[in-house]
């Protein structure tokens, strides 16, 4: 049977969603097969999280919408969010989030039986979800998991459900290559069971390894769409064929920095969670205008060494110095001043912002708090380095419900900007964004190391095209700084076994294809 012909198990028709006179999405028609992946691509605000929203039947509040949405009559439609930890409950442990889920499943065995049934399913799920480790996985909270991890149980949790459609918003973003791998076969799986994958992201060597159609989306409207294979070898719209070139555009080596004593420096650094020893960093240092970024594997301890370093986990041995004088383990503990020269940017930017206050506020407040700037000038500072990360002034007094995933994320940089830091720790920041605006961000970034000779810049990340124009590298792997060195030498000469397989993994997700 051709695709043309086959009985769609979800579809949409003529959807348009509009709030205030603003269309977030407007005439979009999508057809969702059986057995199927089918990606909406396209810029951060393009609509495709509001279009994938529509077959759940959720929509922003107050949104106007006239078409016609048809969810799958024999199933409910899984959905795994970019951000996973606004799904979780955090007062809850993964065991109990799933054996929620797991429990009805098997209410019609007899009752000795139910636990053991119930125990089998959801470690199928963490299984099928790439989560090893269950049992230790299983003891933890939300809060206490990578962000990788909690995107991961959230899949878990929508495979539990047995959902005839599984709208995933962005699932590889914060994934480390291999397990982006991992998760790319295991949609592949989920799609070879008869189940409608839709996937929304803004990484189109995913989608090319993945979908079978494509939608292009910009401003809330379909400019192109087609099987991936006619999209990516003969591209139609000027839009496709952007996205085309910045996600094939070769990103440029950094260059070495290192002079004279550490900006910032970790000695005989040993963090724990739960009396787990998670994170052992003998030395890691970072001095005024380089930027080192730190790669590794979700879960291998990167967000715990930058969350030590910003002062937000304080359960920690070892020193983290700042101009050669230790820094208070807790964030509480710091003076305005270390406060101010130490920032951080979260992966989850929507958990970070107050959602009743209007960006803008919130953004120009930083100034007010740590640097004693009257409010007029912090909102005009405000707003300035908004619109220079791409926020225009019409976005930044919306509150941060209005704004997508990508447009959160530049706000909340440009948040961390306005304390004028010395050190900027960015935890996956460009992991939610499209090609273009992506390589955006990398550019104001390094413009900003490259122009303020005081400034310097963590960057953690799992993707080692992201890393690549840093002046150095550290590895992480399993909790541990197996390998660091120039970015330039990492990059062409990996000596570690951990770092030879990430950089295979790395565009390879099927023979051929390049990530």
């Amino acid at each position: 049977m051709s695709r043309a012909t086959q009985a769609a198990v979800a579809e949409i028709r003529g959807l348009r969603v509009e709030i205030d006179g603003r269309a977030l999405v407007d005439g979009v028609h999508l057809r969702v097969p059986p057995g199927k992946v089918t990606a909406l691509v396209g810029a951060s605000g393009s609509g495709k999280t509001t279009t994938g929203l529509a077959l759940l039947g959720e929509y922003p509040a107050g949104a106007q919408v006239t078409g016609e949405v048809r969810p799958p009559g024999d199933g409910p439609v899984g959905y795994v969010p970019q951000h996973p930890a606004a799904v979780l409950n955090p007062a809850r442990r993964v065991r109990a989030l799933l054996d929620d889920i797991a429990r009805p499943q098997v209410r019609h065995l007899p009752r000795a039986e139910r636990r053991k049934a119930a125990r089998a399913l959801v470690l199928r799920a963490l299984e099928d979800a790439q989560l090893p480790d269950a049992e230790a996985l299983l003891r933890r909270y939300p809060h206490q998991l990578s962000g990788g991890q909690q995107q991961r149980v959230v899949l878990a949790q929508a495979l539990l459900l047995g959902a005839r459609v599984i709208v995933a918003d962005e699932p590889t973003t914060g994934q480390d290559a291999l397990t982006k791998s991992r998760i790319v076969e295991q949609l592949a799986a989920v799609a070879a069971r008869g189940i409608a994958v839709v996937l929304l992201s803004h990484d189109l060597d995913v989608v090319h390894a993945l979908a079978d159609e494509v939608l292009v989306m910009r401003e809330g409207r379909v400019v192109e769409s087609g099987p991936v294979a006619r999209l990516w070898t003969a591209p139609r719209h000027e839009w496709t064929r952007r996205l085309l070139d910045e996600q094939r555009a070769a990103p440029k080596d950094g260059t070495a920095a290192e002079s004279g004593r550490p900006l910032l420096e970790v000695r005989e650094l040993t963090a724990v969670h739960d009396r787990t020893v998670v994170l052992r960093a003998p030395h890691l240092a970072l001095h005024s205008g380089e930027c080192v970024a730190v790669v590794g594997r979700s879960g291998s301890g990167k967000t715990t060494l930058a969350r030590c370093l910003a002062g937000l986990h304080g359960d920690h041995d070892g020193e983290i110095l700042l101009d050669g004088r230790v820094l208070p383990r807790s964030l509480r503990r710091r003076d305005r001043a270390q406060l101010a020269a130490v920032q951080y940017v979260f992966q989850d930017a929507r958990a970070a912002f107050d959602e009743h206050r209007p960006v803008l506020h919130q953004v120009a407040r930083t100034a007010v708090r740590l640097r004693g700037t009257d409010e007029r000038a912090a909102t005009a500072e405000a707003l300035a380095t908004l619109n220079r990360l791409g926020l225009p002034e019409r976005l930044a007094h919306r509150r941060p419900g209005e704004l997508s995933g990508g447009e959160l994320q530049r706000a909340a940089l440009a948040r961390a900007l306005l304390a004028r830091p010395r050190v900027l720790i960015c935890d996956e920041v460009t992991s939610g964004l499209d090609t273009v605006t992506r390589r955006g961000i990398l550019d104001v970034l390094a413009g900003l190391v490259g122009e303020e000779d005081d400034l310097s810049l963590v960057l953690i990340t799992h993707d080692l095209d992201t890393a690549r124009p840093a002046h150095r590298i550290a590895v992480l792997d399993a909790g541990e700084i197996v390998e660091q060195g120039s970015a330039q030498r990492i990059l062409t000469a990996p000596q570690h076994p951990f770092t030879i397989a990430l950089m295979r993994t790395t565009g390879r997700l099927e023979t051929g294809t390049r990530l």
